[in-house]
């Protein structure tokens, strides 16, 4: 697939535009490493207003608590995202058709988290979680979608399209983002390392699924919408798992079966870019 290269050189606008239309990875790791200091920002922001549990946030895991802990701050990085983007001009390129379209094989990702969403989903204990809880998570999730596809299969998928990378580099560098945007958990929670490093090797893959979800679509709200999917479903099924499910058995090694499929659908995507790549280049000029 030959690379997509937008020329900016005598573009006109700000300065401010003509530097983020170069594009390229340092720009993306540049854009991503400043999103994630206003994120943590904001977090600590919405704690100091908020305050700890027991007020009106709640108890650990409760509706507000998820809503105010984990919705509220990814909610306004969202409101950041997008504000930034109307400043670049960028809402019609981000949202609108890609330039790039996909292989019908790239559907056995989208299968795949579909599939762990739908058995995590089918696995929560409802009457234990509670409506209020259940619903605080959907629209946290929305926003989760929203926030972390924008940033990674929008802005830097943008970005390196922009400077003319390949659709290899443009996948990897997406994917390495968002699961350097996850290392971050070991500084910022108790989860221990271990624990992180699992997390960072799922969401690189998850990563490269919710790529292909952009390349097969052509829409950046599917993987969106598929994100938006995944962190309620995957979180109410590890607080409130029904007893005895037998779909649980999928949800419960969802983080294994990512990596699995993703792992094989970038080998697979490695091999058809490059027969796509040796097919541009033996292909006679029209």
């Amino acid at each position: 697939m030959a690379a997509v290269r937008h020329e900016v050189a005598d573009a006109p606008g700000s300065g401010w535009r003509r530097f983020w239309d170069r594009g390229d990875w340092w720009r993306a790791v540049l854009l991503a490493a400043v999103y994630y200091g206003v994120y943590q920002v904001l977090s600590i922001a919405v704690g100091a207003v908020f305050g700890g549990r027991g007020g009106i946030r709640g108890e650990a895991g409760s509706a507000m608590d998820v809503f105010i802990g984990t919705g509220l701050p990814i909610i306004l990085g969202a409101v950041v995202l997008l504000a930034f983007a109307a400043s670049l001009g960028w809402l019609g390129e981000l949202f609108g058709p890609q330039p790039v379209r996909g292989r019908r094989w790239m559907w056995v990702g989208i299968a795949v988290v579909l599939v762990i969403n739908v058995s995590a989903l089918g696995s929560v204990d409802f009457a234990s979680a509670g409506a209020a809880l259940v619903a605080s998570w959907l629209l946290t999730g929305l926003f989760v979608g929203l926030a972390e596809e924008l940033l990674t299969r929008g802005f830097v998928v943008n970005l390196m399209r922009k400077a003319g990378r390949g659709e290899v580099a443009v996948a990897l560098v997406s994917a390495g983002v968002f699961a350097a945007l996850h290392a971050g958990n070991f500084f910022t929670t108790d989860q221990g390392l271990a624990t992180t490093a699992t997390q960072v090797v799922y969401t690189f893959f998850f990563g490269i699924i919710m790529y292909l979800a952009l390349r097969l679509t052509g829409r950046l709200i599917w993987p969106i919408l598929l994100h938006a999917s995944t962190d309620p479903t995957v979180s109410l099924f590890a607080a409130h798992p029904a007893a005895g499910d037998p779909l649980s058995i999928v949800a419960s090694l969802s983080t294994y079966l990512v990596i699995v499929t993703g792992a094989v659908l970038l080998v697979v995507f490695l091999v058809s870019e490059r027969r796509r790549r040796r097919a541009d280049a033996t292909a006679p000029a029209s």
